[in-house]
């Protein structure tokens, strides 16, 4: 093994160990309602809001359809993905069948089929930059943000050399084809609020 190696593992160790101590001290400070992960080291934090989770209800609701309730699906979950302190809680992630937890109990990246991010004001630069550039380069096949401030969804797809190769946007109250992708399914949006 080279020394360059043996430094990666040692920056993956540093990094999961230095995530392990911010989400304790996060599970110690932040109250209830309250959205915090990290993304390149920085903690953020956003309310829960209304809009914002009735959109995540009707993503749920979709995936559930499709894939039934016992479906690998979740929200607001802890999933270290690559590069500097990214401890990321998607608002809603599936996972490939037959995926497990880890050692530790924690969900791996690389079984992750689809993540949906739904706005905030003070999370939208993290969504549309840097969770954006980590998913494609974790090479997480489908990645959905709703905008509720746009009324937009944009699909990004088919992630190769760290960047996705497909663009899709859709208004809300048109249908998102996801077809012919892992999530083969057409999202309603109709009833998408808007903020």
């Amino acid at each position: 093994m080279s020394v360059v190696e043996n430094d990666r593992i040692d920056m993956a160790d540093y990094n999961a160990e230095s995530l392990d101590q911010w989400f304790e001290l996060i599970e110690r400070m932040v109250p209830e309602g309250i959205k915090a992960e990290v993304v390149e080291g920085a903690v953020a934090m956003v309310p829960q809001r209304n809009v914002h989770w009735q959109i995540i209800r009707r993503i749920l609701y979709a995936l559930d359809d499709r894939f039934g309730r016992d479906a690998l699906v979740m929200t607001d979950v802890r999933i270290d993905f690559p590069g500097y302190q990214n401890g990321f809680c998607p608002d809603v992630a599936r996972f490939r069948d037959g995926a497990k937890p880890d050692a530790e109990g924690r969900w791996r990246y690389e079984d992750v089929e689809f993540v949906a991010e739904v706005i905030s004001r003070g999370t939208g630069r993290n969504d549309y930059g840097p969770k954006k550039t980590t998913y494609a380069e974790a090479g997480v096949p489908v990645y959905l943000i709703a905008d509720p401030y746009q009324g937009r969804c944009h699909v990004y797809s088919n992630p190769k050399n760290g960047e996705y190769q497909a663009v899709s946007k859709s208004d809300f109250g048109d249908e998102v084809d996801l077809t012919g992708t892992v999530v083969d399914l057409v999202l309603k949006t109709a009833d998408f609020p808007r903020d």
